[in-house]
């Protein structure tokens, strides 16, 4: 009988939640970016710990701290930890900087010079965990070149002062040939992103026959010879001609000479009676000189409208010895000239 007893009382208590039994909670869970700064594996309820920021990042909202419940569960964690930024790079000078899409922790630039530029230090830099990049910015430096080459029987000129041996990209010369030599070839030269100069042109001799005359005209002590490059000869025309192009021509080289000018003829304006309108002012026939006028110069005569009884010009050009009159012109009489000339078409109202 007591057996039994024993045996329920014993049964009654295994059965019986133990009032002093606490539950607890293993590691807190992991946040994206953040790490613990306790490593214990279990807590007791109502125990705390903090989190902190990776390396590399930074607090951007809510809680360090997490609490062990009663439950055994952890608070929910509410830290957000993102990426830190580094400072913007350059610029960089005579360079280009390539920039990813954000500028933040891990990121990396690249560095590149323009042509003509060499890079002096490191291609690319990453966003370090203190917000520092890892490689300084580079230097872009200018690429050099020696001297150019001075063709034979050639000369160069600088286009700036230089001082030493040694030029830099982008420098410009001009080259020149010292006559009778001409220049075959590029006239520029230049220092190239590759550290050379452009290949320079070559001082050929150049000469050209003594050349011909021209109808009308005569060559100005001019001596039977072969002529050098660039050297002249000049022209002149005989009395009532004038020039058409220029009066000097020159040895070019090609071996031949610029083109030769042409004598033109001048016009005779032939009409006994009349007035004309003739470098900007009306003139009687008898009072221009030999009633002549040079080439390419224009002459208007006066015409009469008998419907409207007014007089109205109509010019025309000397051309080489010819000057057409106009079919509309009316040479007046003596009579009419002499004694009623202010009914001539140049006298009366314009139309």
């Amino acid at each position: 009988m007591l057996w039994g007893l024993a045996l329920l009382l014993l049964c009654e208590v295994s059965l019986q939640p133990s009032a002093n039994a606490v539950k607890v909670c293993g590691r807190p869970p992991l946040i994206e970016n953040a790490e613990m700064e306790d490593d214990r594996r279990v807590f007791e309820a109502g125990e705390e710990t903090f989190y902190t920021c990776k390396p590399g990042y930074k607090t951007t909202g809510g809680s360090r701290k997490v609490v062990c419940t009663l439950s055994g569960a952890w608070s929910r964690p509410t830290l957000k930890c993102s990426r830190k930024s580094c400072p913007v790079p350059g610029p960089l000078l005579n360079g280009q900087i390539q920039f990813p899409v954000d500028i933040s922790f891990q990121s990396v630039v690249n560095f590149t010079c323009h042509e003509g530029y060499v890079l002096q230090g490191a291609h690319t830099s990453q966003c370090q965990h203190d917000g520092t990049w890892s490689q300084p910015l580079p230097v872009c430096e200018t690429v050099t070149c020696g001297l150019p080459d001075i063709p034979q029987y050639g000369l160069i000129h600088h286009t700036k002062k230089i001082t030493g041996n040694t030029t830099q990209f982008g420098d410009v010369v001009k080259y020149e040939c010292s006559p009778p030599y001409a220049l075959f070839g590029n006239e520029f030269g230049s220092c190239q992103a590759n550290g050379n100069w452009t290949k320079p042109p070559e001082c050929k001799i150049v000469t050209c026959p003594f050349p011909s005359g021209i109808p009308s005209g005569f060559m100005t002590f001019a001596v039977v010879r072969d002529y050098g490059y660039r050297e002249k000869i000049k022209y002149g025309c005989n009395p009532s001609f004038i020039p058409d192009g220029p009066l000097e021509i020159q040895c070019e080289k090609t071996g031949n000479w610029s083109a030769k000018p042409v004598c033109r003829a001048s016009c005779i304006i032939d009409i006994r009676r009349g007035r004309i309108f003739y470098s900007s002012k009306k003139i009687w026939i008898e009072d221009l000189p030999e009633k002549r006028v040079q080439h390419s110069e224009h002459v208007a005569f006066y015409c009469k409208n008998e419907e409207k009884k007014c007089g109205y010009p109509v010019v025309t050009q000397c051309v080489d010895g010819t000057l057409n009159i106009p079919e509309c012109f009316k040479e007046p009489g003596a009579v009419e000239y002499k004694l009623n000339y202010k009914s001539l078409p140049s006298e009366i109202k314009m139309c």
